[in-house]
């Protein structure tokens, strides 16, 4: 397994960021760049220099450091072909299944749309995790922006296809809201009521709810649980499918 080491850190209102290290070969990546000053604060405490940054989608909030970092690093930036137009001062491109490395371990590309059209998330196989930003959160998925309901269950599904001890970091720290929903979906999963008194300990604390995991996920998050009875029976759709169930939650979540 590469020995990479991970920096999560709280930037702009409720972002986060992540470095990606690599003793071996001393590069560091940093997955979006929310904010320019909180990211070189990082590196800073690690005493890292940037080589990559890895976008994953155009949003603002995840590509405003760009062209300062990339000014003072004369590090590379990557992002998804589909929003290239869109990405400060990106170097290459990449797109759903392609392989690029980092260090000397593969990173795979899943293609995550529905929040954006273009939106990729970053699986690194060999340390089992993905960086999802704004497609998958704690007890949450991102709002559909410029998708469809059909092209986020199928991102979603591609996520929830990762190894069940998958860690997963996501771009925002939207836990209490998103376990205050999943409440109103699906109050009788034991494992969210337990979840949620964790959840609120570490808030009360001022303490990340993130990074979680696949596993965590598929038995808490309402919108990777369409087939659960319980939701079925509570949306009054029992015959639907698995797409129709996970459609009428985001839309109860967006209105909530």
């Amino acid at each position: 397994m590469a020995a990479f080491e991970f920096h999560q850190f709280p930037c702009r209102d409720d972002n986060y960021g992540v470095l990606v290290h690599d003793p071996a070969s001393g590069q560091t990546a940093s997955i979006d760049a929310p904010s320019a000053s909180a990211v070189d604060h990082a590196l800073e405490q690690h005493g890292w220099q940037l080589t990559h940054i890895l976008t994953t989608h155009k949003h603002i909030d995840h590509v405003e450091g760009n062209l300062e970092l990339k000014g003072k690093y004369n590090c590379v930036i990557i992002g998804p072909e589909a929003e290239a137009a869109d990405i400060p001062g990106i170097d290459e491109t990449v797109s759903h299944e392609q392989r690029i490395e980092f260090g000397e371990a593969p990173v795979e590309i899943i293609a995550t749309p529905g929040h954006t059209l273009g939106q990729i998330a970053y699986h690194f196989p060999l340390s089992r995790t993905v960086f999802a930003a704004d497609a998958l959160f704690a007890l949450g998925c991102g709002r559909i922006f410029e998708g469809t309901p059909q092209q986020m269950w199928t991102a979603l599904s591609r996520l929830a296809a990762l190894p069940p001890e998958t860690v997963v970091y996501a771009g925002h720290e939207y836990t209490l809201a998103n376990a205050k929903f999943a409440m109103t979906i699906e109050p009788g999963n034991q494992a969210l009521v337990e979840r949620i008194e964790q959840i609120e300990k570490l808030r009360a604390d001022d303490l990340p709810t993130l990074p979680t995991t696949i596993a965590t996920e598929l038995a808490t998050n309402p919108f990777l649980r369409p087939h659960s009875a319980e939701i079925r029976q509570r949306l009054d759709m029992a015959d639907a499918t698995d797409e129709e169930v996970f459609t009428e939650v985001r839309r109860l979540k967006d209105n909530a």
